[in-house]
């Protein structure tokens, strides 16, 4: 695929950004597009490797060596053919994917992977430039009514799939827009709302119907819900945030990563309300959690003009290079720094929070404790408290990103029924059944909290699960990775 020895001729070139000191002042994305020669240098470093690891390793099954070939060739529209046969929204995975293709690149054992990621991106917005996304409403009906609970890349994959296969949907969202975690819980600087309007408005025209402000929980119900519907799916997400067990947790000051997130961005989009802003500006922050929403927070922050900003992890440090214990192709446990973190701030590892303790209600300061995870044989790895390690910061806000624990599900076992794992998530089988005949559950509500890339991959599984038990028969929507026709 590409160029038989492209691999060994071009090295992987990033694609540019703006400047640090310049996109800080704004909420605008910082990457910007590869130039044309360069687009064709890194499609052109896909290498004849025989088996596609790259293909494995994306929950979309992507036809990756085939989209790169076509890009090398100068052949975009055959490309962009290829890529939107298995990704709804290659716009969004282009630009928000942690890319675990490329970390089972086969060139990832000894080199720098194919820019898969960004060739998502490019390929999507040519696509787009040149006219060939347009709305594709279905030929005919089938008379089915499928309403979609949750508007996130989940609810938005299988919507649209399930309204290809003929069913007329309906998408419920409790926000004031669509777009779920895409809207309000992604920053600008990662995602512009232009693009995710741009998508909704062709789902629009292709016949969903997107009904807002409706939390389904309450109002009208879930059981009256399924009574007015032939099949329901859950994709509410996994916005159950995991909570800080320490005294002080009351005081004003602590907040959790998705108040803060959303809130800014309702303020970027020229939405927001009255209540008090959670604006970080001269405040000296701290950030508990070290993955991809505190790095979001991190870059807000900076955004909103910080005195300082600390992102705290529990665990201690990862290794520079993977360990024998981490081989490829499996993801690569090593230190990363984001684009947030490129642009500012202090990081911490391996600290533990012990207290927080304020004035007046208001907080003031952290205490914490250095920690290490510790190996006895025949046991699981522990973190311990390594003594004589306390410390203590001053803050001013402290955001808490320390992950999500599953979806909100008040009235799911009550009014229908469904069984939920004990991890407290929605137990579905392998078709995406619930317990519940005619509800079916996807992405985060039944996976847990985890990537976008899985969360369309399962919308995508989901509807093609529900029009077979709509319409009795085999689905005619494809399978991952297959059945799709390539132009």
């Amino acid at each position: 695929m590409g160029k038989t020895t492209g691999f060994l001729e071009w090295n992987r070139e990033p694609a540019p950004k703006r400047d640090k000191t310049e996109r800080v002042g704004d909420s605008r994305e910082f990457v910007l597009p590869l130039a044309p020669e360069a687009t064709h240098r890194q499609a052109g470093r896909c290498m004849d490797c025989g088996v596609p690891f790259c293909q494995q390793g994306c929950p979309l099954g992507n036809p990756i060596p085939d989209f790169n070939e076509a890009v090398y060739r100068g052949r975009w529209r055959a490309a962009f053919m290829a890529l939107s046969g298995t990704n709804n929204f290659p716009e969004f995975t282009g630009r928000l994917c942690p890319a675990p293709c490329e970390a089972a690149c086969v060139l990832n054992i000894d080199q720098a992977p194919v820019s898969i990621e960004q060739m998502e991106k490019e390929i999507s917005e040519r696509a787009f430039a040149e006219g060939w996304v347009r709305a594709k409403p279905p030929a005919s009906r089938t008379g089915k009514r499928v309403a979609v609970v949750g508007s996130g890349p989940a609810g938005l994959a299988a919507a649209a799939q399930l309204n290809q296969a003929g069913h007329t949907v309906t998408v419920y969202e409790r926000d004031d827009r669509p777009g779920g975690l895409l809207r309000y819980g992604i920053p600008d600087f990662k995602l512009e709302k232009w693009v995710l309007d741009r998508r909704l408005a062709l789902l629009e025209e292709e016949g969903v119907e997107f009904r807002t402000g409706v939390d389904v929980g309450r109002e009208p119900g879930f059981r009256a819900l399924r009574e007015e519907y032939d099949a329901v799916l859950l994709a509410m997400g996994a916005r159950r945030a995991r909570e800080l067990e320490v005294p002080g947790r009351e005081l004003s000051g602590v907040v959790q990563a998705m108040e803060y997130l959303e809130q800014q961005n309702r303020v970027v989009a020229g939405l927001a309300g009255r209540e008090p802003r959670l604006d970080a500006a001269g405040k000296r922050v701290m950030i508990l959690g070290g993955g991809d929403t505190g790095s979001d927070c991190l870059g807000t922050a900076l955004r909103q003009g910080a005195a300082s900003v600390t992102q705290v992890e529990l665990m201690p440090m990862p290794p520079q290079e993977r360990g024998e214990d981490n081989p490829w192709p499996r993801w690569p446990v090593v230190f990363r720094t984001s684009s947030s973190q490129e642009e500012g701030g202090a990081r911490e590892f391996g600290l533990m929070t012990k207290r927080l303790e304020g004035t007046e209600g208001q907080l003031q300061r952290l205490h914490a404790v250095r920690v290490e995870l510790r190996r006895e044989e025949g046991s699981a790895p522990k973190l311990v408290e390594v003594p004589g390690t306390e410390v203590v910061y001053e803050v001013d806000l402290l955001v808490l990103a320390m992950g999500f624990t599953g979806p909100e599900t008040s009235g799911l076992v009550e009014e229908l029924g469904v069984e939920l794992s004990p991890r407290g998530i929605v137990r579905v089988d392998g078709r995406h059944a619930t317990s519940a005949e005619g509800v079916y559950a996807a992405g985060d509500a039944s996976r847990g909290a985890s990537l976008i890339v899985w969360a369309i991959a399962d919308g995508r599984e989901a509807a093609r699960e529900m029009d077979a038990w709509l319409s009795r028969r085999l689905s005619s929507l494809p399978t991952k990775g297959r059945d799709c026709t390539f132009g």
